[in-house]
């Protein structure tokens, strides 16, 4: 196996365990009196840092701005499977 294959199965590994973040964080997110200790921090501080840019951006479209929907998982969802496409 070469470096480039490695890489890409490294790189996928990462990309799959942040859909696992990302859908834990908005599931988790239906119940904010959940008492899950350090578990929503740690959620927070991985995932927080991907989905505040995009969550700027969304801000700024006009649509979207009023919604209290935040859609900003499902776009770093998108973008990771977008990532995924141009890398395999």
């Amino acid at each position: 196996m070469d470096l480039v294959n490695l890489l890409r199965i490294f790189v996928d590994a990462v990309l799959r365990a942040y859909e696992f973040l990302f859908i834990a964080r908005a599931i988790l997110s239906w119940f904010p009196t959940l008492n899950l200790g350090g578990i929503m921090d740690f959620l927070y501080n991985v995932t927080e840092p991907i989905l505040a840019p995009i969550r700027s951006v969304l801000r700024k479209i006009p649509f979207l701005a009023g919604l209290p929907i935040d859609f900003s998982v499902l776009v770093a969802y998108l973008l990771i499977d977008v990532i995924r496409s141009i890398i395999f």
